[in-house]
């Protein structure tokens, strides 16, 4: 069945890689108007990326947002981790103040252009890294390629690279659940592109209704008013559409699959890094939802602690996939956690 055959639709519940998809309203309580850059643009090679960090001591903390979200999406966490060091937010390639990059988007790219783009800035190793949904299977490549640079993590109710997915057939309207990694073409992973020229963007139909958008679905309406209309305006840019849809369709399913096959190559692939694996409960609305992929869920968000010796579990147990909007102080405890078992080079407690 070829993907491009089938309706796109991730199934929120159960697959943390979550397409942040919002409702249109009467109501205009903000008009997204192009807001003040915090932070700087840093050349990574052709384009440029927006990169805000805040805070000054070691060990540097590096925040990957999941699919279709922002750096401001941390603006409730990066605050008061920034007491305890310096914590770094980007945009990637195509989201909100970032230039558009090369395509495909694929997570090795991705990586590539953070990791020069931190070198440019002049923000050195070691980093801990913390990455929400999509985010966390990026930020596992980038401890892949980038081993010695890497201190710790925190994974935010990540993506694994054996979750499923249910796909619909438009002919039959019948759902059917498959490995998101069982959909990968076959074709070869292109290679990271190094100079290459910026993508010209979208102007799809959905980028233009994103325009219209006057108001945002929760949890995003936690955040403060100011970043809600940054948000407003970010989400209606006509590169964003193009960028969101080829970080998750175009080599995504590829990617998974060589990430399943060198898990089962290596164990602990992360060594003894401090790793804290930070998972919502599944409870209430969330039992009339398929009980498989529940199952499924809780397994993988448990299978992660096995990518390090030393690592643990948290669960947000009044959280839905948003844990960084929904309970903020619980990530902040867990980067806590982490950069305290880094600067004493110990166990995590």
């Amino acid at each position: 069945m070829r993907i491009t055959n089938l309706f796109r639709a991730v199934f929120t519940l159960c697959v943390p890689i979550v397409l942040a998809f919002f409702s249109v309203t009467a109501q205009q309580p903000f008009k997204p108007t192009p807001p003040a850059l915090p932070g700087k643009l840093i050349d990574v090679g052709g384009h440029r990326l927006h990169l805000n960090c805040i805070g000054k001591r070691n060990p540097t903390i590096i925040m990957e947002a999941g699919a279709g979200d922002f750096s401001f999406d941390w603006s409730l966490v990066q605050p008061k981790v920034a007491r305890l060091a310096r914590v770094c937010t980007y945009d990637r390639a195509g989201y909100a103040w970032s230039e558009s990059g090369p395509t495909p988007r694929t997570m090795q790219q991705i990586v590539y252009e953070l990791h020069k783009g931190l070198n440019n800035a002049g923000i050195k190793s070691p980093y801990v890294l913390v990455g929400h949904s999509l985010g966390g299977l990026i930020v596992r490549v980038f401890a892949n390629q980038y081993p010695k640079e890497v201190a710790g993590m925190i994974l935010v109710d990540s993506s694994n690279e054996d979750q499923s997915i249910v796909i619909m057939d438009r002919t039959t309207k019948k759902g059917k659940v498959v490995h998101w990694r069982e959909l990968a073409s076959g074709k070869p992973i292109p290679p990271i592109q190094i100079t290459a020229p910026s993508s010209a963007g979208s102007n799809s139909a959905s980028a233009r209704s994103r325009s219209n958008q006057t108001k945002l679905d929760a949890p995003y309406d936690r955040l403060p008013l100011k970043i809600q209309q940054v948000r407003l305006w970010a989400i209606s840019q006509p590169s964003y559409e193009a960028a969101r849809s080829s970080e998750t369709f175009d080599f995504l399913a590829d990617e998974l699959a060589r990430m399943f096959a060198q898990r089962n190559e290596t164990k602990y692939p992360l060594g003894d890094m401090p790793l804290i694996v930070l998972t919502r409960r599944i409870a209430g609305e969330d039992e009339q939802a398929n009980k498989l992929l529940l199952e499924e869920h809780n397994r993988l968000q448990s299978d992660l602690k096995s990518l390090s010796t030393n690592s643990k579990q948290m669960i947000a147990e009044h959280s839905g996939h948003f844990i960084h909007l929904e309970q903020p102080e619980l990530v902040v405890s867990a980067v806590k956690e982490v950069v305290d078992a880094v600067r004493r080079k110990s166990k995590l407690r």
